[in-house]
């Protein structure tokens, strides 16, 4: 739902800003007001095509905000700047975004139907899916077949469907599992202990003499332990100096510690060549292995498990392809069976969702409209195509060529009713309709106002119209007219009161707002479309 759109220097639209709501809202004034230039901006907000020439002339760009609240009730913020000369800027809640990905998120949001080219109903897609809502039609086991033979596909492929592509992956991967088993390493760090171990080792003699030295000038007569044991036979049994005294024996029992791990280091360090060789052996191993198969000893370890699971897999391919094989067969044999039930319902439910637009279309000014809507003979009937005649007597053609535009809306309308009253369509996105009632008048606009007023129970519909038995349906009136500011034709919008809207249908009748029949004619329209919603 759209709730609240804001236009600057979109045509004669130098600044607008309309708040709307749920239900339906009726967009009129006269013409080339800019009533059409509101939906310009809609449909530029969903992926439109950015046609520089809608940049009111004089500015350097045009921009567009949209706020929505999308089917899950989470608010999403659309805008889009058109350069008068440049390349357009989309953004998705304030971050930049293709047109693509804007078009993508607008079609779950905005429907446009009428003249513009934004109408979902074109696609075959979308024609499949209103047959398949209209019939509830069950497409879940054959989905899930489908999917399933996609991933079993995509098994039997990581397997290995090339005999000598798999063996010779096969040597690869042995070997390389054979090489990473032989090199045992032992953890992640095992390279760092090594480089320490080879550290004190390469360096022994002249760290065997650093330990000597530092444990005779702690330990010899005189050393470090004797002076520090002076010091503090000088200080003991003074009270003034019991805090110094009691930090020196402190320092004496650390100092008697080192003693002792001195002591210990000197006595186990020796010169080992062969230990030390086999050091140097171990850690060239292990960069080669890193060059291969890691930055880091943790990665290698990672490629080797991986390399052992997939050995596995391809000494078991005969097995593992045999009864890959054998699923897929019988999941083949599911998804035809599937596939048959589908295309019987859809079969089954074309005649009744044609019958049922049809019907809608003898109340829409269309009296000699013929719908059909066409199942491909191939399971699932995927290939869905609506085809209507406008006129009795015409051949059935598909709806993309359908020539008129308020044509093609009021069968777009009629299709969302028939949706509605099947107990579907129901998707959350906001209706446009613009030249739904072109070409009609009398009752059959009454019907279009009563037809958009129903879709807007379900819906939330914004509808442009010059039509007084159409907009008088409407919840929400927004009238859309042109004056002159700093001598410039400027285009405004404005919700209209209840009064405001008696004077606007007024206007809309006769063009004279302030005659007193044509006031009672619209306060009439206003009591009908009241009665009709009760």
């Amino acid at each position: 739902m759209i709730t609240e759109l804001a236009v600057r220097d979109v045509g004669v639209l130098a600044e607008l800003t309309l708040t709307l709501g749920p239900g339906m809202t009726a967009l009129t004034g006269e013409t080339g007001a800019g009533k059409t230039l509101v939906v310009t901006a809609i449909e530029l907000l969903v992926g439109g095509r950015a046609d520089p020439g809608v940049v009111r002339p004089g500015a350097t760009e045009a921009r567009v905000d949209g706020r929505f609240v999308d089917a899950a009730g989470n608010e999403v913020v659309l805008s889009r700047v058109i350069p008068a000369d440049g390349r357009s800027r989309a953004y998705i809640d304030g971050r930049p975004a293709s047109a693509g990905e804007v078009a993508e998120l607008g079609r779950t949001l905005v429907d446009l139907h009428g003249q513009h080219a934004h109408q979902s109903l074109l696609a075959p897609a979308v024609q499949r899916g209103a047959l398949d809502q209209f019939g509830d039609v069950d497409l879940v086991a054959f989905t899930a077949a489908r999917e399933r033979l996609v991933a079993i596909e995509a098994s039997l492929a990581a397997l290995g469907g090339d005999e000598r592509a798999r063996a010779r992956e096969l040597d690869l991967v042995r070997f390389q599992v054979s090489e990473l088993d032989g090199a045992a390493i032992a953890g992640d760090d095992e390279d760092a202990a090594l480089a320490d171990e080879e550290a004190l080792l390469g360096d022994a003699r002249a760290v065997r003499e650093a330990v000597a030295a530092a444990h005779a000038a702690l330990s010899d007569d005189d050393g470090g332990l004797d002076r520090l044991g002076t010091a503090i036979g000088v200080v003991a049994g003074r009270p003034p100096l019991g805090a110094v005294e009691s930090r020196l024996r402190g320092i004496a029992a650390d100092l008697a510690d080192v003693v002792a791990d001195l002591r210990g280091l000197g006595e186990s360090l020796e010169e080992d060549p062969a230990r030390l060789e086999e050091l140097r052996v171990r850690r060239a191993l292990l960069r080669e292995l890193r060059r291969k198969y890691g930055e880091t000893l943790a990665e290698v370890r990672s490629f080797h498990r991986d390399a052992v699971a997939r050995l596995a897999e391809l000494e078991s391919h005969d097995a593992r392809a045999t009864a890959l094989d054998a699923e897929r067969q019988g999941v083949m044999a599911a998804r035809d069976a599937a596939a048959t039930a589908v295309r019987a319902a859809r079969v089954a439910a074309a005649p009744a969702l044609a019958d049922s637009v049809e019907s809608r279309l003898q109340q829409l000014a269309m009296p000699g409209a013929e719908m059909s809507v066409v199942v491909g003979d191939e399971p699932p009937g995927d290939d869905v195509r609506i085809l209507i005649a406008a006129n009795r007597g015409e051949g059935a053609q598909p709806l993309a060529k359908v020539a008129s535009g308020g044509e093609l809306a009021r069968v777009m309308l009629a299709l969302r009713l028939a949706l509605l009253d099947a107990g579907g369509g129901r998707d959350g996105r906001t209706l446009v309709f613009d030249e739904v009632d072109a070409g009609i008048g009398g009752e059959a606009a009454l019907a279009v106002g009563r037809a958009l007023a129903d879709l807007g129970r379900e819906a939330q519909v914004v509808v442009v119209t010059h039509l007084p038995q159409v907009a008088a349906f409407a919840d929400r009136q927004v009238a859309v007219s042109k004056g002159e500011q700093g001598g410039r034709t400027v285009a405004q919008a404005h919700l209209l009161d209840d009064a405001e809207r008696v004077v606007e249908l007024s206007r809309m009748l006769s063009g004279q707002p302030e005659s007193a029949a044509a006031r009672g004619h619209a306060e009439e329209l206003l009591a009908v479309a009241r009665r009709s919603a009760s």
